[in-house]
C-alpha cells in the first residue's frame, strides 16, 4: 500500500487534535501510582496510542563515589536522558506486524571510573562521552503469524545479544554489556552508548527454543582500533559500513525446572576486522622491544564462546512476587589479539524481598576479568608487574518508590584493579583496591 505526504500529514494531524478515546477518560491511577510521572500529558498518550504511538521519557542519575584506593578520592555525578518513539505500523498505517523505532540520548556529567578508579570494569553502566546523540534507527517486520522477524537499521545489539535478565539489576557497567566485548571490539562493540547498522533475525525453532542471528558493522566510530569512537562519532550519526563485519548467532532455550523457569543461552560471535596482536610487531619484535617499530601486528579476525544462564531457583507459595534467582556469563576469547582472554559474571538476586514491596530488588554480583597471557608476557618484557585478574563484588538494593521513580543504592568493590596496574601517583606500587558507593535514581516521564 502507498501513502501521499498529504494521507499521512493528515493521519498525524488526527493523532494530536483527536479527543481523548473513552480508555483515555476513565479513570487514571493516582500521582504516585502512574508509570510515568507526567501521565497521559493532557490525553495526548492515549490518543497516540491509539494510533500506534508510543513515546517514553527516561532519567537515569548516577552519584558515585571512590572511598578508597584507586587512583584518588572522590565523587562524581553522570546521567542519561533517554527520549524512544515507536511506531507500530499496524496501528498507524495498516502494515501488520512492523514496528519503527527511534531513541535518542543526552548524557551529561562526569564518570567516575576513568579519573578515579582506572579499573576494567567501570562502575557506573551510564558512562560515557557528553552530548546529545542518535541511538537506534530501525524497522522490525514479523513473519509467519509471529514466529519470526526481522530487524534492520542503526542497532545497540546489548539490547537483545548477552543478555542476562537478573545481571541487568545492576550499577556497574559490566552486569549490563560486559567485560570482554566492551574491551577486544572496536569501540567497545556497537552497544550503549553506540550503535551500528546492521540486520538481525529472531526466530521461533519450537516453543522453548529461539534462534537470534545478525550481521553488523563492526566499528561504530570508523576509526583505528585505539580511537576513541564516541568522539568521532560525537552525534551518532556517522553511519559507518567502511571496515570489517561482526557476526552473531545465540541460541536460546527456555524452560521450566520443578515449575521454576530458566533461560540458558549459547552463542558466539565473528568479526572480520584487523586486530592488534599483544605482545609482537610488524618486525616480529617484542613491542616491549626499544629497537621496535611500535606498530601492532595485525590479526585477521577475532571471535568468541558465550553462554549465559538465568534461573529462578525458589518462589513463594505464599507471594508468587517473591523470588530467589541465580544468573551467570561466561566467555573466552583468543589470547593474541586480545586485551581480555575470560569474563565471568555472576550472582544471586531476589525479587519483593520484603512484604508489601513486590517491585523491589536487591541481588549480589561477583565479576572477574582476566588479562591475556600475551599481554601479560609484555608486561614483563617493559619490566612491568604483569597483569593478571581483576575482581568485582557488588551489592544493590532497587527501591520502587514511586509508579515512576526507582532509588538504588550500591555498594562495589574492586580487587587488584585493572588487573594490577600501576598508581600514577606512585609509580612503585600498584593501584589499592577500591570501595565505590552511590545511589541510582531512574525517574520515568
Amino acid at each position: 500500500m502507498r501513502y501521499s505526504w498529504r494521507s499521512l500529514t493528515a493521519t498525524m494531524l488526527a493523532t494530536f487534535c483527536a479527543s481523548p478515546p473513552a480508555s483515555a477518560q476513565s479513570p487514571q491511577p493516582g500521582f504516585w501510582d502512574r508509570p510515568a510521572l507526567l501521565g497521559p500529558i493532557g490525553g495526548l498518550r492515549p490518543a497516540l496510542d491509539e494510533h500506534g504511538v508510543t513515546l517514553t521519557l527516561n532519567d537515569s542519575e548516577n552519584l558515585l563515589g571512590n572511598l578508597s584506593g584507586g587512583v584518588k578520592q572522590g565523587a562524581t555525578l553522570q546521567g542519561v536522558t533517554t527520549a524512544t518513539l515507536e511506531v507500530e505500523t499496524g496501528k498507524a498505517f495498516g502494515l501488520a506486524g512492523g514496528m519503527l523505532h527511534v531513541s535518542a540520548l543526552q548524557l551529561h556529567g562526569q564518570g567516575l571510573s576513568g579519573p578515579y578508579l582506572d579499573n576494567l570494569q567501570s562502575a557506573n553502566g551510564n558512562e560515557g562521552e557528553n552530548g546529545t546523540r542518535l541511538w537506534e534507527l530501525w524497522y522490525d517486520q514479523a513473519f509467519d503469524h509471529d514466529l519470526a522477524d526481522i530487524k534492520v537499521g542503526q542497532q545497540s545489539i546489548d539490547n537483545e545479544f548477552m543478555v542476562s535478565s537478573y545481571s541487568g539489576l545492576f550499577v556497574n557497567t559490566m552486569a549490563g554489556w560486559p567485560l570482554l566485548p566492551s574491551a577486544d571490539l572496536y569501540g567497545g562493540g556497537p552497544a550503549y552508548p553506540l550503535a551500528t547498522l546492521g540486520a538481525r533475525l529472531q526466530a521461533r525453532l519450537s516453543p522453548s527454543t529461539t534462534l537470534l542471528a545478525g550481521v553488523f558493522d563492526d566499528n561504530p566510530g570508523g576509526g583505528g582500533f585505539s580511537t576513541n569512537a564516541q568522539a568521532r562519532d560525537g552525534n551518532g550519526a556517522l553511519f559507518n559500513l567502511n571496515t570489517g563485519a561482526l557476526w552473531i548467532a545465540e541460541l536460546q532455550y527456555s524452560t521450566m525446572i520443578g515449575g521454576l523457569s530458566g533461560t540458558y543461552k549459547i552463542g558466539y560471535w565473528y568479526d572480520s576486522g584487523s586486530f592488534p596482536d599483544q605482545r609482537f610487531g610488524t618486525d616480529g619484535l617484542s613491542l616491549a622491544n626499544p629497537a621496535s617499530n611500535g606498530t601492532p601486528w595485525p590479526h585477521r579476525g577475532n571471535d568468541s564462546l558465550y553462554g549465559v544462564l538465568d534461573q529462578t531457583i525458589w518462589q513463594s507459595s505464599r507471594d508468587k512476587a517473591r523470588s530467589v534467582n541465580i544468573f551467570a556469563r561466561i566467555m573466552a576469547a583468543p589470547t593474541a589479539q586480545n586485551l581480555i582472554s575470560f569474563a565471568f559474571n555472576g550472582g544471586v538476586t531476589m525479587t519483593a524481598p520484603w512484604p508489601g514491596r513486590d517491585n523491589d530488588q536487591i541481588g549480589i554480583d561477583f565479576g572477574l576479568g582476566k588479562i591475556s597471557p600475551r599481554a601479560a608476557t609484555l608486561d614483563r618484557a617493559a619490566g612491568l608487574p604483569a597483569r593478571g585478574t581483576e575482581d568485582l563484588f557488588e551489592l544493590t538494593y532497587q527501591a520502587q518508590l514511586t509508579g515512576w521513580l526507582i532509588v538504588q543504592p550500591d555498594l562495589q568493590y574492586v580487587i587488584n584493579p585493572g588487573g594490577g596496574v600501576l598508581n600514577p601517583d606512585n609509580p612503585g606500587h600498584k593501584l589499592a583496591n577500591e570501595l565505590v558507593a552511590g545511589v541510582r535514581i531512574v525517574t520515568s516521564f
